[in-house]
């Protein structure tokens, strides 16, 4: 059931049904996020149930505040606060040592918890209602909301098409970020970048005045993390990536069929096929995250059997959407 009413009280009501250990669709900036109380390893079970995903994979844990952490945490290294003074709240996981006793149904088996703050207006009033619970409900795990390895749900509908009327789902939108939140590993004294997102590179070294190291390159140790397996984020079609040249070639040699073909690309092509569905990429990477999700479900739901992106650039602002294409297209 969606809650699209009197948000008040669809906070409220939200916040409760979590006390009680019931799954919510929940909307935040990055995507909407299957989410449960992070202390209710039984409400935590359902969420790996719902979605078919492997208990060892790691949960996010989000929380209303950075007060929050030390509640889940046993040690922020300095860095770590760098990074959470200059982008929390907003689309950052930090993996930070955990404390025995915190969220252990949410972290796959390891001694270490990713925590976030999220900045969607919404789910920050959710967190905070769940304080104000008695008892209260002080962190909030919460993947994306769909079935595991599939495409992440960037509005309210999108969740209630995976999941049916059963399932609450607060409507706060359509996500403003689009993709998942950047990972930065914080456990090994220096930041390592687990999963790439809106925060790049090259803010993070900005802001904590460190390059993060790729996780190919201190590959001892990476914690497990959300969203790092090699398939992943996968529509229902086949995913193919190919370069501006590849692609045209490959609508030269398709001729005039191209029935089931999508294709989404970022330079001008030529093609004569009859009922092949085109879509131009956003010149902007952010633009491009935002819709990207919504477009590969819009491509599902015409039938597409094949789609052919055009692979993103190599560079820092790009590198979150095209981390996700590599992994969808790694999926077929």
């Amino acid at each position: 059931m969606i809650l699209d009413g009197n948000l008040d009280a669809s906070v409220q009501a939200a916040a409760r049904a979590l006390q009680r250990g019931e799954l919510l669709g929940l909307p935040t900036e990055t995507v909407y996020g299957l989410a449960a109380d992070s202390d209710n390893d039984a409400a935590v079970a359902q969420i790996f149930a719902a979605k078919g995903r492997p208990a060892n994979h790691p949960l996010i844990v989000h929380v209303a505040d950075s007060a929050a952490i030390t509640r889940y945490a046993k040690e922020v290294p300095v860095f770590a606060q760098q990074l959470i003074d200059a982008f929390w709240p907003g689309p950052l996981t930090l993996i930070l040592p955990r404390l025995p006793h915190a969220a252990r149904a949410s972290t796959g088996g390891q001694d270490s918890v990713g925590l976030r703050c999220p900045s969607h207006p919404v789910a920050r009033a959710v967190l905070a209602a769940c304080q104000r619970l008695e008892p209260p409900v002080w962190g909030v795990s919460a993947p994306s909301a769909n079935k595991f390895g599939r495409v992440s749900p960037t509005t309210a509908r999108h969740v209630a098409d995976e999941f049916g009327d059963a399932l609450l789902v607060l409507d706060g939108g359509a996500c403003e970020v689009g993709i998942e939140s950047t990972i930065v590993d914080c456990t090994r004294g220096v930041p390592v970048l687990l999963r790439p997102g809106a925060v790049t590179r090259d803010d993070i070294e900005r802001a904590c005045g460190l390059r993060p190291l790729s996780k190919e390159e201190l590959p001892a140790h990476t914690p497990r993390a959300s969203g790092t397996l090699l398939a992943h984020y996968a529509p229902n079609a086949k995913v193919r990536l190919m370069d501006a040249r590849q692609l045209q070639s490959a609508l030269d040699i398709l001729g005039s069929e191209g029935r089931h073909i999508a294709v989404y690309h970022r330079s001008p092509l030529r093609s004569t096929a009859q009922g092949i569905t085109l879509r131009a990429m956003p010149a902007q990477a952010l633009d491009a995250a935002r819709e990207l999700f919504g477009t590969l479900r819009d491509f599902d739901e015409i039938g597409a059997r094949l789609i052919w992106i055009e692979t993103p650039p190599d560079t820092a602002d790009w590198e979150g959407v095209r981390d996700r294409l590599q992994r969808a297209a790694a999926a077929g």
